[in-house]
């Protein structure tokens, strides 16, 4: 069963790469300015989760062919990017699916396999793949590392060259949000993605549907003690 669903990480990754090449290689061909764009292009959120879930799928695959169950330093990495994944999945399809994006042309199966199938793909993933270990609670802060990171460059490079991926994270789209409105949707987002990371702790605690992966910590810790 490992072995099947290692297959499934490759070719998932693969479509994920495909749909982000795709995409940049559109937009690229439509801007005057190749160098700014590109470091744009690389300051989606969307983009970057993608990609580091195609990183950790290919990762995940080895693994899957190679061992039972996952270390626990994969499994942690692997969950904070099912939380990524599945919080680009409900900001895009809330906020973003009715607004065009300034990064010329949007290819649409490209789009939808960023921002609906992926997502979908590596939550479906993390629920039914055997391998997974339960996660201690208070490694809930691990996850919210990269998202804080990514909103303060997002925030300072925004400032400096008047550039913003999301609309609702440029204080001057609209007269009168400014910074508070800004506030307003981070602190938000950031409620949404600690909510969702508790759920998806959660779902590495459970038994089900592979109770030995669960238990495997608690065994290999017991025969750890000295007798």
């Amino acid at each position: 069963m490992r072995t099947v669903w290692g297959v499934i990480r490759v070719a998932a990754a693969a479509a994920v790469v495909i749909a982000i090449v795709g995409q940049f290689a559109k937009s690229l061909s439509m801007v005057p300015d190749p160098a700014f764009f590109v470091v744009n292009f690389l300051s989606f959120f969307t983009i970057l989760s993608n990609a580091l879930a195609a990183i950790v799928l290919l990762i995940g695959a080895w693994y899957a062919v190679r061992s039972p169950s996952d270390p626990a330093w994969y499994n942690l990495t692997r969950a904070s990017i099912v939380t990524y994944m599945a919080t680009t999945f409900v900001v895009y399809n809330l906020l973003l699916r009715d607004i065009s994006l300034d990064q010329a042309a949007t290819l649409p199966w490209s789009n939808e396999i960023l921002h609906v199938w992926a997502p979908l793909y590596v939550v479906l993933d993390w629920v039914l793949a055997p391998g997974r270990r339960p996660i201690e609670w208070q490694r809930i802060w691990v996850i919210a590392i990269f998202p804080i990171v990514w909103v303060v460059y997002t925030m300072i490079r925004g400032a400096a060259v008047g550039w913003y991926p999301y609309p609702f994270l440029n204080p001057d789209i609209a007269p009168g949000v400014g910074y508070d409105g800004v506030a307003v949707y981070v602190i938000a987002i950031a409620a949404f993605i600690l909510l969702v990371g508790t759920g998806i702790l959660g779902i590495s605690r459970a038994a089900w549907p592979y109770r030995g992966a669960a238990e495997a910590p608690a065994a290999e810790a017991s025969e750890s003690i000295p007798r």
